[in-house]
């Protein structure tokens, strides 16, 4: 059996693993070895912003997961893109940079995270980020990631006028002192390509002797002696292989597949463990739980202008011209992601805290796998940013290539059905205010006859969908339940942390990859501290 070694074993190479990586081998003196279970990053349309539509649901770059059939939503089993490339999600996303809301962050401090709070993290999110407009008391101008504006147009503009007409306030930054109110977008895109954490963090980190990138290498377990986790194991062409961590083994693996390595290795509910036979190292119950998301609803517009990028789309002469201007000069159409302008607003319920998100894009399409549809037409989607409804991930086999039962349980409290319903209704209002209702010619999804609550709750039921932001299922705390301490170590083990989305206690109030390489970075300064105190201690 073939064997490697590191100082550093980190699974996966997502977001948060290409940032770990590429942070913790800035010290040459520590030898990293990241592995990924997918290929590398080489397909075109990864980086090309504009080809969401060509990466999402292609079997050689997603995941293509389905969940288990979800009782809140007729029952339906619901497609869930994840990156299965260097990237991970991160190189399919909608590349939108949003923080959240700085009392997310303090409200992850008030569970017991002490570190977590917005004057800790902050930081982080400087530190990571290059943005367009320079440094300030908020913002980097020197991080590896870059943030630049959103493409402006007819239609998003007048989606910002109908939000003043119904009564929001113009904000310059979603991420700025204030999240309430309405603004174009800042993307993760660097000269008209995709910056996702591969290309931002880790390609420029892979020219170091001490880092060392495998992809195709699908861990399939974490290897112990016993509660100290020593490496992993996994299958790379054809061959069981292992790594040993002569330091640590960090699980970067996301939402998903973080709690899914962690069961099948022995580490979660002991009950769930011994139904299919694997030996219990350390019985945390919190392993899958917590699967937070934001669901999403759509209204479906026909424009009364031929102003929207199907309108480009659908001319071979215009989209000829947007090809010709991305080649030679990375600008136009495809050098953006499709949804340009958004609305934070709170609801009944949470007033001063934005707990709702309604985004617009000028293009109508019936899935983000779909093609365009062949007339003028664009979307507005409404969700629910702090949802209550709380779902799990679970083995479904011991077979550690057997996808992982997916349950999401949307819409399953009272409160979340209430507020779709009511972020529903704030989209519908915008789009009735002057501005936006001039390029109304028809609402196409739901249709005009959705007027009632039970209509609409129905509509949500039978078409929402997953903005993809899962979280939670690996959670930080202080309680038994949590899987990680504040400084992201397994509890029950050693030498075996968790650093990616799914240690996030709540779902913070927006996107979560800016977040989620928010964490990472922090993650690699706890790291640090923590290895110079061990190598300080005698032996």
């Amino acid at each position: 059996m073939e064997r490697y070694e590191a100082d550093i074993v980190v699974v996966g190479a997502g977001s948060a693993g290409c940032v770990l990586a590429a942070r913790l081998s800035e010290d040459p003196h520590l030898r990293v070895l990241l592995l990924e279970a997918g290929g590398p990053d080489s397909n075109i349309w990864i980086h090309v912003p504009g080809g969401i539509s060509r990466t999402v649901g292609n079997p050689r770059l997603d995941w293509c997961i389905k969940t288990e059939p979800i009782p809140g939503c007729n029952g339906r089993r619901m497609p869930y893109p994840r990156g299965k490339v260097l990237g991970g999600s991160g190189s399919l996303n909608g590349m939108q940079y949003i923080r959240g809301n700085p009392r997310d962050y303090e409200r992850w401090r008030e569970l017991g995270n002490e570190g977590w709070g917005w004057s800790n993290v902050l930081p982080y999110f400087r530190r990571s980020e290059a943005n367009v407009h320079g440094a300030d008391e908020l913002h980097g101008d020197s991080g590896p990631l870059a943030v630049s504006d959103m493409l402006r147009g007819e239609l998003a503009d007048a989606s910002l006028r109908a939000a003043v007409e119904a009564g929001y306030p113009l904000i310059a930054d979603f991420n700025g002192p204030s999240q309430e109110g309405a603004a174009y977008y800042q993307m993760m895109i660097r000269r008209g390509r995709r910056g996702c954490g591969a290309g931002a963090y880790l390609r420029p980190a892979m020219r170091r002797a001490n880092l060392q990138v495998l992809t195709s290498a699908h861990a399939t377990r974490i290897l112990f002696d016993g509660r100290r986790a020593l490496g992993v194991e996994f299958r790379r062409g054809g061959q069981i292989l292992t790594a040993r961590a002569r330091r640590e083994v960090v699980i970067a693996g996301g939402a998903f597949h973080s709690p899914h390595l962690l069961q099948l290795s022995g580490v979660g509910p002991a009950a769930l463990l011994a139904r299919y036979g694997i030996a219990v190292i350390a019985d945390l119950p919190g392993v899958g739980a917590n699967l937070q998301d934001h669901l999403q609803v759509r209204v479906l517009c026909r424009s009364t202008q031929p102003v929207t990028i199907n309108d480009i789309l659908n001319s071979p002469l215009r989209l000829a011209g947007e090809v010709a201007k991305y080649l030679f000069s990375r600008t136009g159409l495809l050098a953006y992601g499709p949804f340009r302008t958004g609305l934070f607003a709170c609801s009944s319920a949470s007033p001063g805290w934005p707990d709702l998100q309604v985004q617009f894009g000028p293009v109508g399409f019936s899935a983000v796998t779909e093609p365009p549809l062949k007339y003028s037409s664009f979307t507005m989607s409404v969700c629910l940013l702090r949802p209550s409804s709380r779902g799990s991930v679970e083995i479904g086999s011991s077979d550690p290539f057997a996808a992982p039962k997916i349950q999401p349980d949307f819409l399953s409290t009272e409160n979340d059905r209430r507020l779709m319903i009511e972020a529903f209704k704030l989209g519908r209002t915008l789009l009735a205010q002057p501005s936006l209702a001039a390029y109304v010619a028809e609402e196409i999804l739901p249709g005009s006859a959705c007027r009632s609550d039970a209509q609409i709750l129905e509509h949500v039921r039978e078409t929402g969908s997953t903005v993809h932001h899962p979280v939670g299922t690996c959670r930080m705390g202080a309680d038994q339940r949590a899987v990680v301490d504040a400084r992201l170590r397994v509890r029950g083990t050693s030498g075996l942390r968790v650093v990616d989305g799914a240690i996030m206690p709540e779902l913070i109030s927006g996107n979560v990859n800016a977040p989620i390489v928010m964490i990472a970075e922090k993650a690699s300064d706890l790291m640090r501290e923590d290895l110079r105190a061990q190598a300080a201690v005698p032996r």
